[in-house]
């Protein structure tokens, strides 16, 4: 028995340490949008809070991809084109879209709706490639929307453009949906730390050369709070989740990792009550179960 025991310490220690990597890198991603909130205060807009974000990460990002191009078997012309393509609308456009759409909503439902992203895919698939969908399936995508609506009517109450930043997060979800339809194919041939890197290199390069675009350089000068705050969204918010989750599925699998992911919602919650000061209500929290429990049944499945 206590053979037994020794014998499966090492196994046990390492699935434990993967759990602990995806809720870890879990929480660090839902923390972007409240350091996005914090960000807000300083009176800066989307497009100059995701430029400093990318500068902030594209160093290590773009470090891994010239690891990666050293190592690595050289892309074709057709994959350097599909790369551009994921980057654009992967991370460039889901991140653009939903930054602005936290300048009107509370991060509770930011985060509830990013949460939707599988039933994207989902209906995705149905629509595009005519996937079925099942009886089980359609009953869970029912129930997470079910929640969403609980959230976007309490949230609705506080008046604002609360319509508005609930449209854009939504499109941020679709567009995240769409890239992750789009990069399962060459997630087998390149392997995912590969294709992530070069994928955040090219929405680095959107993000940053939009802001020059749009913004006068005198936008770089902002008050100190703003470079920390930076700073912690790129590396710890951004970075240190990508790793941390292929870690994670690398020892306890995609499926696990993704339903110790269900923690994301609900730490942005708590931490929106502690950082910002946002209320967590009984229709927060109702809504929260119904997206998770919906989730869990498709994530299951």
């Amino acid at each position: 028995m206590n053979k037994s025991i020794t014998d499966n310490a090492p196994a046990r220690a390492a699935y434990l340490g993967g759990l602990g990597l995806a809720i870890g890198g879990a929480v660090l991603f839902s923390t972007k949008a409240i350091v996005a909130k914090l960000l807000y205060r300083y009176q800066i807009d989307a497009v100059t809070a995701i430029a400093f974000r990318m500068m902030f990460s594209l160093p290590v990002f773009a470090a891994v991809a010239f690891w990666k191009m050293r190592t690595g078997a050289p892309l074709s012309a057709s994959d350097r084109w599909r790369l551009v393509g994921l980057g654009l609308v992967g991370y460039y456009l889901s991140s653009f879209l939903d930054f602005l759409g936290l300048q009107y909503i509370s991060v509770g439902l930011e985060r509830l709706i990013l949460f939707l992203t599988p039933t994207f895919v989902l209906l995705i698939s149905s629509t595009v490639l005519k996937q079925h969908i099942s009886r089980k399936q359609w009953l869970a995508l029912l129930t997470s929307y079910c929640g969403i609506v609980f959230v976007f009517l309490h949230d609705l109450r506080g008046g604002g453009n609360v319509v508005l930043g609930a449209t854009l997060v939504t499109g941020s979800a679709a567009a995240y949906a769409v890239y992750l339809l789009l990069s399962g194919e060459m997630v087998k041939r390149l392997g995912a730390l590969r294709l992530v890197a070069y994928a955040m290199c090219v929405s680095s390069a959107a993000c940053i050369g939009q802001f020059f675009l749009l913004r006068p350089v005198s936008g770089l000068i902002q008050p100190l709070p703003v470079y920390g705050l930076s700073l912690v969204n790129g590396i710890l918010c951004t970075v240190m989740p990508v790793f941390m989750t292929m870690a994670a599925v690398e020892r306890i699998g995609a499926g696990t990792a993704s339903q110790a992911g269900m923690i994301g919602p609900v730490s942005t919650l708590f931490l929106g009550a502690l950082l910002l000061g946002e209320p967590v209500t009984s229709w927060q929290l109702g809504g929260t179960a119904l997206v998770l429990a919906g989730i869990y049944v498709l994530s299951k499945k």
